[in-house]
């Protein structure tokens, strides 16, 4: 066995199904905040073409996925970002952004680049897809103080010398901050001057709550690319399809490389897709049940005097009360039923926060703030 695997502790999902599995022992309501897995039902037209879509005939999906995928892909870009895309050499399907991120670095890291940078916090995939490949994790951290925005100037050029990838999240997992602008053109300047690959991991970029995100393919497609995905956008967790897309050159070494994992969504998952790609109005409803569940929680968190540190990307962070700590809260909350992860689960930097995902219904939202405890 890889001796990584006994290194590594639990996976933060498998740790919340188990807690989630010991308070529904109790009989008691269960309000889960925390795995970022909505219960809001998959749009029916969806629904439909993945029925539609099952062949009489399976057969083997091909890596770059369907021309009508990729075209519909396309056709996202262009209304959300007003980008222009080449569905044949710069967008590739992928089997759910989680999938496209952990094999990232075993097609990304060159021997005699082995650094690898991600923040902290973030989503535990980042760190593990780095140590699998047999690379070298490096933190940046990501902190209240500076709207939880990297400090780019802190890494020293040698360093950068020496990397081979960069993973950046925004809207971030787990503390819902933005990036502005500048910040991905100071990043892509980087990557051009240094010779590292920029990863934008973008899966929630269309849950805003206010202005709509930027994508950073809107700053740079040189050395950089970014990954998509349709779980929390469309409903569709369990469907994992989503995309990457960006420089032409990475794309092609990307199909090639990714042709030995064997990783591509079925058929008639890539007929869903189609379907959800190719439409909005979906999604505006999903933003609009995503805010009301945000302000619910909002006026509680605030009426109890908690910070809240970001509000975007699907998820609340909130500082703990005074004088708690990150797994001593939750775990409060969790003696009521109220299921949220600790933020020393995302990283060193989390300790004093905990993350709620807007997965319960509105009224188990409202329910939940009557059960919390003061």
């Amino acid at each position: 066995m890889n001796p990584l695997l006994s290194r590594l502790a639990g996976y933060m999902q498998e740790t919340a199904n188990a807690q989630r599995e010991v308070a529904l022992r109790s009989g008691r309501p269960v309000y889960d905040f925390g795995i970022g897995d909505p219960r809001e039902p998959t749009p029916g037209f969806i629904r439909k073409a993945l029925r539609d879509g099952v062949p009489e005939v399976s057969q083997y999906p091909s890596i770059a996925g369907a021309p009508a995928l990729r075209t519909a892909i396309a056709g996202y870009l262009q209304r959300r970002f007003a980008l222009s895309l080449d569905p044949d050499t710069e967008i590739l399907p992928c089997a759910g952004a989680k999938e496209a991120l952990f094999h990232l670095p075993l097609c990304a890291v060159s021997p005699d680049r082995p650094l690898c940078w991600y923040p902290d916090p973030a989503y535990p995939v980042y760190e593990r897809a780095i140590l699998f490949a047999g690379a070298t994790p490096r933190t940046y951290p990501l902190r209240a103080a500076r709207q939880f925005l990297p400090d780019l100037d802190a890494i020293p050029a040698a360093d950068l010398r020496r990397t081979s990838l960069w993973f950046d999240c925004y809207p971030h997992n787990p503390t819902g901050a933005g990036a502005p602008r500048e910040h991905h053109e100071k990043l892509a300047r980087l990557a051009k001057e240094h010779g590292f690959l920029v990863a934008c991991d973008e899966p929630y970029v269309d849950l805003y709550v206010h202005e709509p995100p930027h994508s950073a393919l809107q700053i740079s497609r040189r050395r950089l690319i970014a990954i998509h995905s349709l779980s929390k956008r469309s409903g569709m967790t369990g469907y994992r399809s989503g995309f990457i897309a960006g420089d032409p050159e990475v794309m092609r070494w990307l199909r090639e490389a990714r042709a030995n994992f064997g990783v591509a969504s079925q058929a008639f998952v890539q007929q869903a897709a189609i379907a959800a790609w190719s439409d909005d109005t979906h999604v505006e409803q999903r933003r609009r049940v995503f805010a009301e569940k945000r302000e619910v929680l909002l006026a509680h968190l605030r009426k109890l005097g908690l910070e809240v540190g970001g509000e975007g990307a699907f998820y609340l962070w909130v500082r703990v009360p005074r004088g708690e700590t990150s797994e001593g809260y939750a775990a409060r909350l969790a003696a009521r039923n109220i299921l949220v992860v600790p933020g020393t689960q995302f990283g060193a930097e989390g300790e004093g926060f905990i993350r709620l995902a807007m997965v319960p219904t509105v009224a188990d939202c409202r329910a939940a703030v009557e059960a919390w405890p003061a």
